[in-house]
């Protein structure tokens, strides 16, 4: 058992148990691939990551254990590259049981993420289900968190800046081409959210780049690799420094 300090100057000593590891060996694809060694670490990073946020429920009466490990997990995996990031500025997680009715746009969503208030918002069915077809690069759970992420890296506090700007400038300029392609009705990899502005853009770069590597890099050599280089990952190889 290691011991790390958390956000709120408490040292945890969090780990995970035995029946959140089989839950997480049982909805994680990407963990199931990792070496022991590095499993180890990503155990580690969804234990503090649970125990770093509120997970509020929606609609029904609690938000179970399996739900925190799969929220977890996908937020780990996006990050694993990079150091530990826990998106310290989203403290609550809100999750419903399927898809929910928005006031403020009189519309039914699947998930959003809302900086302002520094929350996640979640469908658990939709999450699943998205979980549940690992190749069709639609997954509500990687998407919403990649907001989370661009949002976090954007945001002046202690994870402020974890990814190169000179790179993400680099990148902005070929999701710019590809944007523009979407709006102009050009042949394109991606689906049409992407092309609403940066942020869906990214979110379904994401998707696409944990769930069709092969396919995106077949599309887009260029960007598939400067996502690798953004993340420090490359999920054809896993870790870049395997």
């Amino acid at each position: 058992m290691r011991l790390t300090l958390n956000y709120f100057g408490l040292y945890s000593f969090s780990r995970l148990n035995q029946d959140q590891v089989r839950k997480l060996k049982k909805y994680s694809p990407y963990f199931r691939k990792l070496k022991h060694k590095h499993q180890r670490e990503f155990m580690w990073r969804v234990s503090q990551f649970i125990a770093a946020k509120s997970f509020v429920p929606r609609g029904m009466k609690e938000v179970t254990e399996e739900m925190k490990v799969v929220v977890a997990a996908l937020s780990v995996q996006i990050t694993f590259g990079l150091p530990r990031i826990y998106l310290s500025h989203f403290k609550r997680i809100l999750i419903y049981p399927d898809s929910y009715y928005s006031t403020i746009n009189n519309q039914y969503h699947k998930g959003e993420v809302n900086p302002r208030f520094g929350i996640i918002v979640l469908s658990w069915k939709n999450l699943v289900s998205g979980i549940a077809n690992e190749t069709d690069g639609i997954n509500l759970g990687i998407h919403e968190l990649a907001h989370a992420i661009h949002l976090e890296n954007r945001i002046h506090n202690t994870e402020f800046g974890f990814i190169d700007q000179a790179l993400w400038d680099e990148y902005s300029n070929l999701a710019q081409y590809e944007m523009m392609k979407i709006n102009t009705g050009e042949p394109t990899f991606f689906r049409e959210v992407g092309g609403v502005d940066h942020y869906e853009f990214f979110a379904v770069l994401l998707e696409n780049f944990f769930e069709r590597p092969k396919a995106l890099k077949n599309y887009s050599p260029k960007l598939y690799h400067k996502t690798c280089l953004l993340l420090r990952q490359d999920p054809l190889k896993l870790l870049m420094n395997i």
